[in-house]
């Protein structure tokens, strides 16, 4: 799943919020997402080069082992720099994320090898990825809130798609660097330093991302007022239940459409640049269809497009994993990457459909836990589970069945979740009174 925090949202936009600013945040949520993200497409140099073992499988699940420690530390991260934006603003709480992030990237990449230094070289890279959970963890709720609170109330559901949209751009960068370096390097090249070109670009881009973020006018004090009371918790069980369900069957979507990188070349022995390419297409699906995805809803209703987008995205799961195991070629891995990344981000209103269905009074820290819980126990563990399935089984089809057994969870879970949209609402309102005039 594309990734995506929850806090409340306001129904009208402050008149100080221009589109140069979403853009700003979308752009500064893109570079924050790229350093995160890039760890996971170079899961295999990164092993080979702090985790050495005579068995290439070893050294890649300590790999993933340890990307999946980056989630670990989210669930901190969104309740301690979720509640600063709270308290001193969104503003702040975004620079202070993105300025955590810059530093734990930087300190990856000039952290010397396991040849070099022995076992401090792990032990430093696990603390690393514990300090970027911690930064992204904190970062998307003050950035999804500002999304939010500038969205007109029809049109919520594309505001909070372009957080997506965001992530889908960061998936780009890191595969066209992927890409890049695969092609003007030599494998052995990759492994002894590409990998830390394309962190220390992350590191550059720093300066930028906060001078972007230091742009942004202050959201936090454009509240509604007469917020409807949100009753006790245990009238809110079964939404908060399907929306767990929901985030947890889009995060494990994500991240092994995420995973195609490792997938083909590991298991499938591509060449490394088709890999990568395969990162771009599946980028480029986030960053068109997510916002497609969330207009539509607008206007047709959270539920027909998140359901049946799921729908069709399940269906065509095995059948595309089928055929790349099949063909193994470049095209196809695209194709497939392509396919089912725009699938999967067409689902996009689900959040807003979650974040419409509570009561505002409560949505900030339930949804919060809700989110950070789901995202810790799959987002973290999806590519270590699939790299272990591929081993102990040798069916090269294991990525799409847990794909599909997610997908068929998310589908239940999306149709026990309310209509939400405005639009929608109205009409049948309309319609009622007619009926009843």
């Amino acid at each position: 799943m594309a990734e995506i925090a929850v806090l409340p949202s306001l129904s009208v936009s402050p008149p100080q919020i221009l589109r140069r600013h979403i853009g700003a945040a979308v752009v500064g949520n893109a570079l924050e997402f790229y350093d995160f993200t890039t760890y996971a497409y170079f899961a295999a140099q990164i092993g080979r080069a702090f985790f050495p073992s005579h068995s290439a499988f070893a050294s890649l699940m300590a790999s993933l082992a340890v990307f999946g420690v980056g989630f670990v530390s989210r669930p901190v991260g969104a309740v301690v720099l979720g509640a600063y934006g709270d308290r001193v603003g969104r503003k702040p709480a975004m620079l202070l994320c993105f300025a955590l992030m810059g530093a734990a990237i930087l300190g990856l990449v000039i952290t010397p090898s396991f040849a070099a230094i022995g076992v401090a070289a792990p032990v430093l890279v696990l603390f690393l990825r514990l300090v970027q959970g911690f930064a992204l963890g904190g970062n998307v709720g003050p950035t999804t809130a500002f999304m939010l609170e500038a969205a007109p109330a029809g049109r919520r559901g594309f505001y909070a798609s372009l957080q997506y949209a965001s992530q889908g751009l960061s998936t780009v960068l890191s595969g066209v660097v992927g890409v890049t370096l695969s092609h003007i390097l030599s494998a052995g090249q990759l492994d002894a330093y590409g990998w830390r070109i394309a962190f220390l670009l992350g590191a550059l881009i720093l300066p930028f991302g906060l001078v972007i973020r230091g742009s942004l006018p202050e959201t936090l004090h454009h509240g509604s007022v007469g917020e409807e009371a949100a009753g006790p918790l245990r009238d809110h069980t079964r939404m908060l239940v399907s929306g767990f369900a929901m985030l947890a069957s889009t995060t494990v979507g994500f991240y092994v459409l995420a995973y195609l990188t490792t997938f083909s070349s590991q298991s499938l022995h591509m060449r490394t640049d088709a890999s990568f390419a395969a990162t771009v297409a599946f980028g480029i699906a986030n960053v068109v269809f997510s916002p497609i995805g969330g207009l539509l809803s607008d206007i047709y209703g959270r539920k027909p497009i998140m359901v049946g987008a799921r729908i069709l995205f399940a269906v065509a799961a095995i059948p595309g994993f089928v055929l790349l195991v099949h063909n193994r070629d470049a095209k196809t891995l695209i194709t497939v990457a392509f396919v089912l990344g725009a699938l999967s981000q067409l689902a996009s209103p689900s959040l807003v459909a979650l974040t419409e269905a509570l009561p505002r009074a409560m949505r900030s820290a339930s949804l919060a836990i809700n989110y950070a819980l789901a995202i810790a126990i799959f987002g973290g563990s999806t590519q270590f589970v699939v790299t272990w399935l591929l081993h102990v089984t040798g069916n090269l089809l294991m990525p799409a069945y847990y794909l599909s057994i997610a997908n068929i969870v998310g589908i239940f879970a999306m149709l026990a979740m309310k209509e939400t949209a405005p639009r929608v609402l109205a009409a049948r309102a309309a319609k009622i009174a007619r009926a009843t005039s």
